[in-house]
């Protein structure tokens, strides 16, 4: 009898409680595509399959297939025809709303943030730009995938000393429609001998450091127009050669 009331209330959890393996997996699988994303590991306009993505997390289709639903919902990603997914296009209109949004949201979650910091937070950061600093001295390849890195962890390291748990999500998933465009604007940036991103943030910290919201605020917004200005460059250029 026992054994029986056992085995129905067992079936009853069952019913209502998702398996925690697969969960698991689906979560690792959105934050993985999630983080390649924001790192623009992924092209604008590349096409992704189901069964590609699958095959390179070495997992099933189904929790592929659940999180780049997740992510076509957070506008990170656009749905094809064909049941394969691409991630957005650069076009002007595109690059105009992301840029606004940014310099609405982050430029007030860093306002808030100046006050806020303290001298650990502001060691955090200066100690990134030290290591940018060492990664630019060096003579080989540049490391994009750790400037893509450091620069996420510089942002963020702010932005979380800003008090607020509702903009926190919100500049994440700019971010993550942002990252494909930013990639291109570091290469493009490389191609002609700009390397000094550092000298915005630098900006950023002096500002910080001195508590002054509307300093930061300006250099922060001086830091996140550029890759988008670099690249409405490249697409008139484009356009008027066409």
């Amino acid at each position: 009898m026992q054994k029986a009331a056992a085995e129905r209330n067992n079936e009853v959890l069952a019913a209502q409680l998702a398996p925690v393996g697969r969960e698991t997996v689906q979560d690792r699988v959105y934050s993985e595509l999630r983080r390649a994303l924001i790192g623009g590991l992924f092209e604008p306009s590349q096409v992704l399959t189901i069964r590609g993505l699958a095959d390179a997390l070495v997992t099933s289709t189904m929790p592929v297939r659940e999180a780049l639903g997740r992510l076509i919902t957070e506008k990170a990603l656009e749905a094809l025809p064909n049941r394969s997914v691409r991630v957005p296009p650069i076009t002007l209109d595109r690059i105009d709303d992301l840029l606004r949004a940014r310099v609405l949201i982050e430029g007030e979650a860093i306002s808030l943030a100046a006050s806020r910091m303290g001298p650990r937070q502001i060691a955090t950061i200066e100690a990134l730009l030290r290591e940018w600093d060492e990664i630019r001295a060096l003579k080989h390849k540049k490391d994009v995938d750790r400037e893509v890195t450091l620069n996420q962890s510089f942002h963020f390291e702010i932005y979380r000393a800003c008090g607020s748990a509702v903009l926190i999500p919100m500049i994440e998933s700019l971010w993550l429609q942002s990252g494909p465009c930013i990639r291109v604007a570091i290469y493009a940036f490389s191609e002609a001998g700009e390397v000094d991103t550092a000298h915005y943030h630098r900006s950023i910290v002096a500002a910080l450091a001195a508590q002054d919201a509307q300093a930061a605020r300006e250099a922060l917004v001086a830091d996140i127009s550029r890759p988008f200005a670099f690249l409405r460059d490249k697409l008139q250029s484009r356009a008027r050669t066409e």
